[in-house]
């Protein structure tokens, strides 16, 4: 299974039979610079209804849609969506947020979407195991370094790639990785936007992974 950067909170996740999905596919602005995306997917996630967030047009093919809290089996591939907010006021400044799990080739998958809080013991539990965890750190619109960093903790998974940080690409006022990664030993930079995860061939402790935006 290969996770591919595609930019923001975007991800490209590439089955061994070829089944594609896509997180979040975003939407090019004049603050989010990224390239546009043209990729093709099985499958499209989508955490909530932000802009930046929800652009499904853009991702080609003809993709069937998961978004929202529940269970939902497409291609074999059961995904849960676990109910969260984008906001630490229960969702009163900017909605509701959707977590999403699934399992690739024996590796589990869990997508932040727009967290905007700390997760509560209910919230680990319906997470349950994470193997890689996409999880947003640069703050204001998410959780910020010291919350992401508590929900590493927490969920304790066994790699975490960071998204949603300030970079040339990304002129929200938001902070860059390195805040999240201050203090840290257990990181690795990849000078490449893809990774790929093999059950059984994981690392014993939680490792962070900075990946390079493809676009």
């Amino acid at each position: 299974m290969k996770v591919k950067w595609l930019g923001h909170s975007s991800f490209l996740i590439t089955a061994d039979d070829g089944t594609k999905i896509i997180t979040d596919p975003y939407a090019v602005n004049d603050q989010l610079k990224y390239d546009d995306i043209e990729e093709s997917a099985d499958v499209v996630v989508v955490s909530h209804e932000h802009g930046d967030h929800n652009n499904v047009a853009a991702v080609k093919g003809r993709p069937q849609i998961v978004r929202g809290p529940g269970t939902k089996e497409i291609k074999k591939i059961k995904f849960e969506g676990i109910a969260t907010y984008h906001d630490d006021s229960g969702g009163r400044k900017r909605g509701s947020n959707t977590m999403t799990c699934f399992v690739v080739d024996g590796v589990r998958v869990c997508h932040s979407g727009d967290l905007g809080h700390p997760l509560s013991d209910k919230e680990v539990k319906q997470i349950g195991k994470v193997d890689v965890l996409l999880l947003p750190v640069g703050g204001f619109f998410t959780i910020d370094a010291k919350v992401a960093s508590e929900v590493v903790i927490k969920v304790s998974p066994k790699v975490v790639i960071p998204m949603h940080f300030k970079n040339e690409k990304y002129n929200f006022p938001i902070s860059g990785v390195d805040e999240f990664l201050e203090g840290k030993s257990n990181v690795t930079k990849l000078n490449t936007s893809e990774v790929e995860f093999k059950a059984g061939q994981l690392p014993e402790t939680t490792q962070i992974m900075v990946l390079k935006p493809a676009l």
